[in-house]
């Protein structure tokens, strides 16, 4: 069944702020919500990135009905797979029935600051994969050892679990990440309208599991207004190649996006308060073969956002859709 998200980015709001909006976005009739795990903004402008753990813990507490997962943890590098198998089992059991774990092969803009040495792709992909088991041992609730490639435990048992564990569900957009989302994850994270990934991954043992697609979106007054807002708050949205996976630093990406010109921006972000805009940026996920489309809405301005989307967008595609 189809289902409409909101996208809480912890990178451009503090953390009360993203609690009320996460209330709110339940409020506004949202199903479900996915909170980015950061230890850096993309850019300085964006000014923010709590600890999501924490976040979580008191949005479960502001909400009663709306679904939340991580989108996305990388339990490979900053974080330890048995942390956050740990903070995923207790995010899980303060919302029964309602969290998961979003994982993928992460940033070197987040993973790099213990030192680490940031691998290549392939090896990031082995990371997690070896990530996602090791979770999966520690969530049955048994002392667990495990020495592999990249990752040793001794002796660690969870005490704190929920009565089921949550679902993982693996961010992915390359078709070697795909085909790992649909062989380890219990559903796909992507944020490209594409097809081919969707059947990719339903081939690859993801048939039948969530497909969760991200819609990036800046609502204001006008065009011009909301096209300044979002090449403001989300220009690296528009860099291409592996940039996004690469540069260590905000600093780097304030370099790199400033050659990025407002109408890159207005390319990937609908923009404007049309609401037929709105509409087809979703639809275009829905087309591709996404049960679970979810809105990230650029920049400061959430509650207008909140209540166009209430008013005048989620409406006409429930609709649409016989949901």
């Amino acid at each position: 069944m189809l289902r409409f998200g909101y996208a809480l980015s912890c990178e451009e709001h503090p953390p009360a702020a993203l609690v009320r909006n996460a209330r709110a976005a339940e409020q506004a009739g949202f199903d479900f919500a996915m909170v980015s795990d950061h230890y850096h903004p993309w850019t300085d402008r964006q000014g923010n990135s709590a600890f999501v753990w924490a976040v979580i813990g008191a949005i479960a507490q502001a909400t009663e009905r709306m679904a939340l997962g991580t989108g996305v943890t990388c339990p490979t590098i900053r974080t330890h797979p048995a942390i956050v198998a740990q903070a995923a089992a207790t995010a899980a059991a303060l919302m029964p029935g309602r969290f998961w774990l979003g994982v993928g092969t992460g940033e070197a803009l987040n993973e790099h600051i213990l030192g680490d040495a940031w691998p290549p792709a392939r090896v990031r992909r082995e990371m997690l994969e070896e990530a996602v088991e090791l979770i999966r041992k520690l969530w049955s609730g048994t002392v667990t050892y495990h020495r592999g490639p990249h990752y040793t435990v001794e002796g660690a048992r969870l005490y704190t679990l929920p009565q089921e564990p949550p679902p993982i569900y693996v961010a992915a957009s390359g078709p070697q990440a795909t085909r790992l989302a649909g062989r380890i994850g219990d559903g796909l994270v992507s944020l490209a309208p594409d097809r081919g990934t969707v059947e990719l991954f339903q081939a690859s043992g993801g048939a039948g599991k969530p497909r969760f697609g991200q819609v990036e979106v800046c609502f204001a007054e006008d065009d011009a207004e909301a096209r300044r807002t979002a090449h403001e708050w989300w220009p690296q949205t528009a860099l291409g190649g592996e940039l996004a996976q690469v540069l260590p630093m905000p600093a780097h990406f304030e370099q790199a996006v400033q050659t990025v010109r407002e109408e890159d921006v207005a390319e990937k972000v609908a923009c404007g308060p049309d609401p037929d805009r709105h509409a087809r940026a979703l639809q275009e996920f829905i087309d591709a073969g996404y049960d679970h489309v979810y809105v990230h809405q650029v920049g400061p301005e959430q509650e207008r956002f909140l209540e166009f989307y209430a008013q005048e967008v989620l409406p006409r595609l429930r609709q649409e859709a016989h949901v």
